[in-house]
């Protein structure tokens, strides 16, 4: 597990929303679409760099494949990638509350 920790901590922000897309299974193309919805169109992912990332994501144990269907394979998290998503929250907290002890909660 430390491995992993040293890995993914801290995050990209690619494996960060693909994370949260998959707290519920999605397909491929269904996690393109979460992410650019849930960013405001700030990230937008091509094939190629998901498909990669759900790659090592599953070899990392992070992510599995529940179904195959039609060619489309369906992801979800893993309880061992819950644990991680949410150290990656607490971190992005501390950092959150770190910057608005210094510029305040309004960022002016």
């Amino acid at each position: 597990m430390e491995q992993i920790i040293k890995k993914y901590i801290p995050m990209t922000e690619t494996t960060y929303y693909t994370l949260l897309a998959l707290k519920e299974e999605r397909h491929g193309y269904a996690i393109m679409q979460f992410v650019r919805e849930l960013t405001e169109n700030r990230i937008h992912m091509g094939t190629g760099t998901l498909y990669t990332m759900l790659g090592r994501l599953v070899e990392d144990a992070l992510i599995e494949v529940v179904s195959n269907e039609n060619g489309k394979k369906v992801y979800r998290l893993t309880p061992m990638g819950d644990e991680i998503l949410k150290m990656e929250l607490e971190r992005l907290r501390k950092q959150l509350r770190n910057g608005e002890e210094i510029y305040g909660t309004d960022h002016s």
